[in-house]
C-alpha cells in the first residue's frame, strides 16, 4: 500500500452480504453439534462469533473468518459420547487457556518470529492442502444427495461466473428444501418469540479439573493447527488477495487470544481466523469488511433474542447445501496457492506439504520446513 493512500472502506451492498455466508460450512456443524450434544448454552456459544466478526471486520477491513477451532470440537464432542466423557465446562476451559497462549504468543513477538520460520513453498503447500481438505469435505457432505449436490453446484457456478447473488439463491433453494422435507419446520419457526437473554460469566464456574482436561487433551494438541491454519495461513491469504490492506502475524495472533478470552469468559467455545473461511466469504462476493460486520451483527441478534431457535434455523440450510459452500471455498483456496514459477525442488515440497496439510496444518508446516532445509541441504533429491 501507498504511503499515506486511504484503505478502502467497507461495503453493504448485495455481494457483500452474499460473500457473508460463505463461511457456514464450518460455522453450523460445529455451533450445532456444540449445543446439542454437549448441552452448551446456544447465546454463550454464538455470541462471541458475532462480536469478533464484527470487530475483525471494522478493524482489518476485509472479509477476516471466525471459525471454531475443529480439532478442539472434533475431540470435544467424540469424548463427549463416551460415558464420563467430556463436558462443556472442558471446552470453555479450553478457550480460556487457548486465549492465554495466543496473547502471550503476540505480545512477546515470538507469533510473529516462528512465522517466518516458514518457507514459502512450505505454506502455500498448508493453503493447498487446507483447500484440498475443504473439497473433500464438501463432496462428503453433498454424497448423501449427489444428484441434487451436483445441479445445485453447476448453477452456483454458473451464477458466480456472471457475478449473480449465488449464495441467496444457494441459501434460498436449501431453505426450501428443508421446508418440503419437514413441512412443521415453517410453524416451528412462527411459534419463536424474542426473547433478550445475556450468557453468564463462566470463569468461577471452572474446577481445577476442567482446566486441566482442557488444557491437556483439547487447548496444547489444537496449537499446531492454529499456528498453520489460523495464523501462517489467514495472514499470507489476506495479503495475496488484499495487499492494499495488509496484516501481520502478531496481529492475528492477538485477535485470536482476545476473543478466544472473550469467549470463554461468557461460556462460548475456541475460536480461530481460518484461512478456508476467507476463501469462502470471497467466492460468494465480499472483499471488505462489511460481510464480516454484516454477518457479526446478524449473529449477536440470533445469539441474544433467538438463542432457543438457532437449531431450527440452521435446519434450514441441508448438509447438500453446506457441502458446495465448502467445495467452492476449497477450490477458492486452492487455485491462491498457485506458483507458476517454482523450482521443481519447491513443487515437491509444495505438493508433499499439501497432501499432509489435508490430515494436518501444524504436521503440514513442521514437515514443510524439514523438506525444504533438507532440499537445500541436497539430502533429498525429489
Amino acid at each position: 500500500m501507498r504511503h499515506g493512500a486511504a484503505r478502502p472502506r467497507n461495503r453493504f451492498d448485495l455481494a457483500e452480504v452474499g460473500g457473508a455466508f460463505g463461511d457456514l460450512g464450518t460455522l453450523i456443524p460445529f455451533v450445532v453439534a456444540y449445543v446439542a450434544v454437549l448441552k452448551m448454552n446456544a447465546t454463550a456459544v454464538l455470541l462471541p462469533f458475532g462480536v469478533a466478526l464484527l470487530v475483525v471486520g471494522a478493524v482489518f477491513r476485509t472479509p477476516f473468518p471466525v471459525q471454531p477451532m475443529k480439532a478442539i470440537g472434533a475431540t470435544a464432542l467424540t469424548q463427549a459420547t463416551v460415558s464420563g466423557g467430556l463436558t462443556g465446562d472442558a471446552v470453555v476451559a479450553a478457550g480460556l487457556v487457548t486465549g492465554l497462549i495466543w496473547l502471550a504468543l503476540a505480545l512477546s513477538g515470538l507469533a510473529a518470529r516462528l512465522a517466518r520460520l516458514v518457507p514459502r513453498a512450505a505454506l502455500l503447500g498448508v493453503v493447498m492442502g487446507l483447500g484440498f481438505a475443504f473439497m473433500l469435505e464438501g463432496v462428503r457432505m453433498m454424497a448423501g444427495q449427489w444428484l441434487l449436490s451436483a445441479v445445485m453446484l453447476a448453477v452456483t457456478l454458473l451464477m458466480l461466473s456472471r457475478r449473480w447473488p449465488a449464495m441467496l439463491a444457494l441459501l434460498a433453494v436449501g431453505a426450501a428444501i428443508a421446508l418440503l422435507r419437514d413441512p412443521s419446520l415453517a410453524a416451528r419457526l412462527g411459534d419463536q418469540q424474542a426473547v433478550l437473554r445475556w450468557p453468564a460469566f463462566a470463569w468461577p464456574g471452572l474446577s481445577a479439573s476442567d482446566l486441566w482436561t482442557g488444557a491437556l487433551l483439547l487447548a496444547l494438541p489444537q496449537l499446531p493447527l492454529t499456528f498453520g491454519n489460523a495464523l501462517v495461513a489467514i495472514t499470507a491469504e489476506n495479503n495475496r488477495l488484499f495487499p492494499d490492506r495488509p496484516i501481520d502475524e502478531r496481529r492475528v495472533a492477538l485477535s485470536t487470544g482476545l476473543m478466544n478470552l472473550l469467549a470463554s469468559a461468557g461460556g462460548g467455545v475456541p475460536m480461530c481466523h481460518g484461512a478456508g473461511g476467507m476463501a469462502g466469504h470471497v467466492r460468494f462476493g465480499a472483499r471488505t469488511g462489511g460481510a464480516a460486520i454484516m454477518l457479526g451483527v446478524a449473529l449477536i441478534v440470533l445469539a441474544l433474542f433467538f438463542g432457543d431457535a438457532i437449531g431450527l434455523l440452521f435446519d434450514l440450510v441441508p448438509a447438500s447445501v453446506l457441502g458446495v459452500i465448502l467445495f467452492l471455498a476449497g477450490v477458492e483456496l486452492a487455485l491462491g496457492s498457485r506458483d507458476p514459477e517454482a523450482e521443481k525442488t519447491d513443487r515437491f515440497v509444495l505438493l508433499a506439504t499439501a497432501g499432509i496439510a489435508t490430515w494436518n496444518a501444524g504436521a503440514a508446516v513442521l514437515f514443510g520446513i524439514a523438506a525444504h532445509h533438507a532440499v537445500r541441504a541436497g539430502w533429498l533429491r525429489p
